[in-house]
């Protein structure tokens, strides 16, 4: 039987694009003539639009697919069911975004517009599609142009301004920002239905932000309260953003032109428009930005994970071999990792101490998973569910972020044009419609075009201002701590500060029953945390015999609301005018991100978050008791406050020669929360070819462009790790003749630059599809041959709890689920580059402590590679890639491919596989006020 795709996160969403296949075509057809009464909406005439203060002289790109238009009637929705067909402006980007992959090679300045939008600001007189004031407003337009129908907003007061903001985005995310407001607040299921996809969403969000309305109103007032004057403007722009949104939502329910969506989910009927479509508040704004901060912005968490595989190092090893054999699996410094800030300058954070504090490591087999979901009935309770919620559990507490995003910018000493030159953009995975929107912002004290998250898009959060554009990617360094809090009277109480505190109860009741969208039976259940001022409640474990509760606590817990100013200050053309005013901006961004800036003249880069500073002695890699010796410096629980590591200590430039990122190290001796920072990462992809192109000088952004989309096709172990592989195998002569078989395969696929790529633009097959499927079928068999043996079954399993063997793109077991572009960002291939560095006698630095691979000989590694080997080249395409319900067995490139994942009733055509941004910039700006 084929396996059904597994999906991550936002992947395992349940929405009306999977509703059930009854609906025949003749009584779609019928559906469809009566659903196409409603009123459409009407515009006003096209007028002329003109730029305003643009220096980008042409130069300035953009794309985001699948499209800007991310709203379907229920019409639209059946027909797009039924026949394929696409709203307008729902899939005109997929197309060019797509087609980079095999027409990149001959890219030319000239052309890079084939496969990108223009982002100029304004659109030209004759390519206006639609000019609309809102809500009949006087003070703000929304031109939309023809090519992409991405909203230009011009207001001419602040409030308009916003007003039309939230207006467009309601026209082009409203399902999308419902949906996310109900993930954000733990009510996906009594919204969306009780899919144990959606039941797995809810579950991994409100577990790590476990708010009640309260909470969320008092991180707005304190937004406000410790940011002066630009705290008031913030909420003074929620609120006309807000307002927008509700404008529409009241136009598109009386003209019923709203999304099919609530139809489908019973919220809306489709015949006599009974139901209704809630109004946003300002508290949902958080609820929303608690998700985007969990999945993109917040590094940190694992230490218990890392406190099982330590004590199984030193079960094995003794402790003090176990320690440093852990450590060097560890890579906290290693020293071949690639760098963003690469000219030597150290920013030490989460370093080993010399001697641990209050470490509180578990008693071995003492560690439980603190409970959830609590009273389930029906298909809240089910095996099923069971599986979700553990799944759910699993991924919300491994410190294995979504991280994502690349970014390659160049300075302008190395360009043909003396300009600098950006490609950048986040990798937020691939949905339909997609999670981030494409707009202009053209009002007082706002100029910018580019993406923001559905919902928190009263500010450009990614793109360029009048003369200058900023890019992010997720960092990762550690801003969440474990502490163990010794447990008094009962499991629901604490020692603190010496006194037995009850711990706080918050809870999450749900239920929900069929609809069209979601046939799931009946059900519901509680969700249930237990907070404590250390946060909320994870584990249950004992420590040298005494209970305690292992909780989590993240420096932005309760403070989802306060990078709002950073993102206001970045649209402010009036603020950011330099490198430096830049960094001063995104300083105020409290989530884990790699800021990335450039101008006419200048590059920068700045490492964002609120990293607190800890007691002296205390690792952050492991549990620590919650005492006040070990408390974060100036902590009050109150507010979660307390002191952070002032901005020159976080990793910042100004005009390095270039700058790489794709989740990869910072800078010298800055360790990131999750594993996998050694010397081969996706960050040499791009580091290997920016390196050279700058050692050329001459750089145009048609080359930049060309070395990102060329980085985006390379198989990472082929690129970095195969040739040594193949090394240890042709040391000897191969005399197996399936083993010879596949070593020449391998070894060609390697000689043509070890990509997988199409054979040609649309045959969905791969050139070296052997070798391809013979390196997919090897790894996970070789890593374990080499490794398992030396650190015996239970270390080697600790350590894959840490850190994922692979991540390939077809792969489901990488914590990106398939068919989701982003690869290769976890696995072990750093391990089998140094290990099998040192069994051929090669000089590695920052090495494992012992040779692995065949008891560390060359010919006992030999002969495990040509074992795993021959096993690999034996299995057949249909093993390799078992297929899902998008793919049939042994389909490579549909196994690979690209899917938008419907989050709403449109559905897209898959994509070839490209490890790529989903919205990218390319930017060279030629002038500067």
């Amino acid at each position: 039987m084929p396996r059904r795709t597994p999906r991550f996160t936002l992947d395992r969403l349940r929405t009306p694009g999977r509703f059930p296949g009854f609906l025949k075509t003749a009584s779609v057809c019928a559906l469809i003539a009566g659903l196409l009464s409603p009123l459409a909406q009407t515009t006003a005439s096209a007028a002329t639009v003109t730029a305003a203060n643009d220096y980008c002289g042409g130069q300035c790109s953009d794309i985001l697919p699948p499209g800007e238009n991310g709203n379907a009637t229920l019409a639209q929705i059946l027909l797009n069911q039924a026949f394929g067909t696409q709203p307008d402006h729902a899939e005109d980007q997929l197309g060019p975004y797509a087609n980079l992959a095999k027409g990149y090679s001959t890219l030319t300045n000239a052309t890079i517009n084939n496969f990108f939008n223009d982002a100029s600001f304004g659109v030209a007189s004759d390519q206006v599609a639609s000019t609309l004031s809102p809500a009949g407003r006087t003070d703000v337009t929304i031109v939309r142009d023809k090519k992409t129908g991405v909203p230009h907003i011009t207001g001419t007061t602040r409030y308009g301004t916003e007003f039309g903001a939230g207006y467009a985005a309601a026209q082009d995310r409203l399902w999308l920002m419902d949906v996310f407001r109900h993930v954000g607040r733990g009510q996906l299921t009594t919204f969306a239905g009780g899919d144990p996809s959606n039941q797995g969403l809810e579950q991994q969000f409100w577990r790590n932000a476990p708010y009640t309305e309260a909470d969320l109103q008092a991180q707005i007032d304190n937004a406000v309260a410790t940011n002066g004057t630009r705290g008031q403007q913030a909420l003074a722009d929620a609120n006309a953003y807000l307002a927008g949104v509700n404008a529409y939502i009241d136009a598109s329910d009386s003209g019923r032109y709203f999304p099919g969506e609530y139809v489908l989910t019973g919220h809306k009927d489709s015949i006599t428009n009974a139901g209704t479509i809630d109004h946003f508040k300002i508290t949902d704004l958080v609820a929303l930005a608690s998700v985007i901060g969990a999945l993109f912005g917040s590094g940190g968490g694992g230490e218990v994970n890392n406190a099982i595989s330590l004590l199984a190092a030193q079960e094995k090893y003794g402790v003090t071999e176990g320690t440093k054999v852990w450590e060097a699996f560890r890579e906290r410094n290693d020293p071949e990792a690639v760098l963003t800030v690469h000219n030597g300058e150290s920013f030490p954070y989460g370093a080993k101490p010399d001697s641990a504090q209050g470490q509180a490591l578990p008693d071995d087999g003492s560690v439980s998973t603190q409970p959830l979901v609590y009273d389930a009935t029906g298909t809240g309770g089910d095996q099923s569910a069971s599986a979700t919620a553990a799944a759910a559990t699993a991924t919300a507490l491994s410190s294995a972020k979504r991280g994502m995003s690349n970014a390659l910018v160049v300075s302008g000493k190395a360009t043909a044009s003396g300009h600098p030159i950006a490609v950048f953009g986040p990798q937020t995975g691939y949905f339909a419609p997609q999670l981030l929107m494409l707009q202009e912002i053209q009002g007082p004290g706002i100029s910018a075009r580019g993406a923001s998250f559905a919902g928190l898009s009263m500010y450009v959060e990614l793109g360029r201002g009048q003369d200058y554009a900023w890019s992010a990617t997720t960092s990762g360094q550690d801003i969440i701590d474990t502490y163990a809090v010794e447990l008094c009277q009962d499991d629901y109480h604490y020692l603190y500060h010496g006194t037995c505190t009850a711990m706080d109860v918050v809870e999450q009741k749900n239920s929900w029953k069929p609809t069209t969208a979601d046939d799931t039976a009946a059900g519901s259940y509680t969700m249930r945390v237990y907070r404590t001022k250390y946060g909320p409640v994870e584990y249950r474990a004992t420590v040298g015999g005494k209970k305690v509760a292992y909780t989590t606590l993240r420096s932005s817990f309760m403070h989802e609301a306060d990078s709002i100013i950073g993102f206001q200050m970045l649209n402010d053309p009036d603020y950011v005018k330099s490198p430096q005013t830049f960094q001063s901006a995104v300083q105020h961004i409290n989530y884990t991100f790699n800021w990335f800036y450039a101008d006419s003249s200048h590059t920068a880069y700045y490492n964002s978050g609120d990293n607190p500073v800890r007691a002296t002695g205390v690792d952050s890699e492991f549990p620590v008791w919650a005492q006040a010796a070990y408390e974060w410096k100036n902590w009050v629980p109150a507010t979660n406050t307390a002191t952070y590591t002032p901005a020159s200590e976080h990793p910042n430039s100004i005009d390095q020669d270039y700058y790489v990122s794709w989740n990869n190290k910072q800078a010298l001796n800055y360790t990131t929360a999750s594993w996998g920072d050694g010397s081969v990462h996706r960050g040499n992809l791009l580091e290997d070819r920016v390196k050279k192109l700058v050692a050329v000088g001459g750089v145009t952004r048609a080359s930049l462009v060309k070395a990102m989309a060329d980085a985006a096709l390379a198989d990472l172990r082929a690129e970095d790790v195969l040739p040594d592989l193949l090394k240890v195998i042709n040391s000897s002569t191969v005399t197996d003749s399936t083993a010879a078989a596949a070593v020449s395969k391998l070894q060609a696929w390697v000689t043509a630059g070890g990509k997988r790529t199409e054979t040609s633009a649309g045959s969905k097959a791969y050139a070296n599809a052997d070798a391809i499927r013979i390196l997919d079928a090897w790894w996970p068999l070789l890593v374990q041959g080499e490794f398992e043996p030396g650190l015996g079954t239970d270390l080697y399993t600790a350590f894959t709890a840490n850190l994922p063997i692979d991540e390939s793109p077809s792969a489901a077991h990488g914590p990106t689920g398939a068919h989701a572009g982003s690869s290769f960002q976890y696995g072990w291939w750093s391990y089998v580059d140094k290990d099998i560095r040192a069994v051929l006698g090669e000089t590695v630095q920052g090495g494992l402590t012992q040779k692995y691979c065949g008891g560390g000989t060359l010919s006992g590694c030999r002969d495990v590679l040509i074992s795993t080997l021959k096993t690999a080249a034996g299995k057949t395409a249909a093993q390799v890639y078992p297929g899902d319900d998008l793919c049939s067995a042994g389909d490579q490139w549909c196994a690979d491919s690209i899917v938008q994942r419907t989050l709403g009733g449109i559905k897209h055509y898959n994509i070839s596989w490209q490890n790529r941004p989903t919205f990218q910039q390319v930017v060279e700006f030629t002038s500067h006020r």
